[in-house]
């Protein structure tokens, strides 16, 4: 694919080409998960060290949760396409994740945890495939990957923001931070909506639907299925091969579990989540900005390469500076796939049948994130971490083969 002005003008012209559109949901996706990341590095040590939770049942919150979302990825891109509506559902989406999040300063027990986060990523699930299919549309064809990956950026930014949040909060409000009570825990969580309530205002006034000029395109909703039938023999096996590496990608709090075995105390996790978090900005944005200039699948393997690596590395951690080194790799594997895979699908599909698209890719991640993480855990109970590590990173090694299977369209077919 060529790289457009991203490779004659200089990487920073790229910026210029987003559209407004890009901007507003990038900034949203910042101040959500801001939100959600004040919650989430704290969360392994708040169900292990107050709540008793064990591996397994970790692996079952978090697993679920994200299966739950995936899921709910295709119904909501389907209605999407069918009805030609993405912002709304974007909006209730974000709303949802507003309501649930407070309700973690109330639980005792990691059975209502499970309740709360399921719920929570049920927004997820219903913004998800719709702001995807919505930022695609919002930009050419030539900067697609580094919208995408500009996007991501964005999110993780926030994934920078909230876990210094919820490290100044816990150090002011635990009397032993590195050893906080579930009621100190709580109050952090209490917190966490105030970002994403400020994301809904920036989506009702700055998020621009997409215009359709016909007057038949507008009012009659779209002959789109819900099925596969209409997707080509190549887009299916993309899909395949991403439920494989899913196979691999467990829930990223048993990583946040081995880091504090290593020596990294529950009150410091915030900041290791943060420096992940600033990996995965920066190498987002040139992982974004190289899938328009050599190609998506090229990054895509590179990536889950060096998830393969980092998994190996954590299955023989033993000391703390080697978990925060990991951690900072761990972020290039994101921004070299994450924006890349997105842009994939979009070159793929059409744009009327995107939101689907988006929610089988979704559907294909939700098929095995929840066996990944319910087998990790049971892996780890039965034979410890680094078998349950090593199982992983020779899966994604075999899905990162079986990607070679899938065609990169020609730029000419690109729309």
């Amino acid at each position: 694919m060529a790289a457009g002005n991203g490779s004659s003008n200089g990487f920073s012209s790229r910026f210029r080409g987003l559209s407004g559109n890009v901007f507003a949901l990038s900034l949203v996706s910042l101040l959500n998960d801001t939100s959600s990341e004040i919650i989430y590095p704290l969360l392994p040590a708040f169900l292990a060290l107050t709540l008793g939770a064990s591996p397994f049942a970790i692996g079952l919150i978090e697993g679920l949760a994200e299966s739950v979302a995936s899921l709910l990825k295709l119904f909501s891109g389907y209605l999407s396409d069918k009805f030609q509506r993405r912002k709304l559902p974007v909006f209730l989406g974000y709303s949802l994740a507003s309501l649930t999040r407070p309700f973690l300063a109330f639980v005792a027990s990691w059975p209502q945890v499970l309740v709360v986060r399921v719920s929570d990523r049920i927004g997820k699930g219903i913004r998800g495939a719709p702001r995807d299919a919505l930022l695609a549309s919002s930009v050419p064809v030539e900067s697609r990957g580094f919208a995408f990956g500009f996007n991501r950026a964005a999110d993780h930014l926030g994934a920078v923001f909230g876990p210094i949040i919820a490290y100044l909060l816990l150090s002011r409000m635990a009397a032993d931070p590195t050893s906080p009570t579930a009621r100190e825990f709580q109050n952090v969580f209490l917190y966490a909506s105030v970002p994403v309530v400020i994301g809904l205002f920036v989506i009702v006034f700055f998020v621009k639907e997409k215009p359709h000029h016909s007057a038949e395109y507008d009012t009659r909703p779209k002959k789109i299925k819900l099925s596969l039938s209409g997707f080509d023999a190549n887009f299916k096996r993309f899909l395949v091969v991403i439920a494989l590496f899913t196979l691999s990608n467990s829930t990223d709090a048993f990583l946040l579990l081995r880091a504090e075995q290593s020596g990294i105390p529950p009150a410091v996790l915030p900041l290791l989540w943060m420096a992940l978090h600033m990996s995965k900005v920066a190498s987002s944005l040139v992982g974004g900005h190289l899938s328009d200039s050599i190609g998506r699948r090229k990054m895509i393997i590179a990536g889950w390469i060096v998830y393969a690596l980092v998994y190996a590395g954590f299955a023989f951690v033993s000391s703390a500076w080697q978990a925060w080194a990991l951690f900072v790799v761990y972020g290039v594997y994101f921004g070299l796939t994450e924006g890349a895979e997105k842009a994939f699908v979009a070159d793929m599909v059409e744009d009327e049948k995107r939101g689907t698209a988006y929610g089988l890719y979704n559907l294909a991640f939700g098929i095995t994130v929840f066996p990944a993480s319910l087998i990790f855990g049971a892996i780890w109970n039965q034979f410890g971490a680094p078998s349950a590590f090593l199982l992983s990173s020779l899966i994604s090694l075999a899905a990162a083969a079986s990607l070679l299977t899938v065609r990169s369209p020609d730029r000419s077919e690109l729309r």
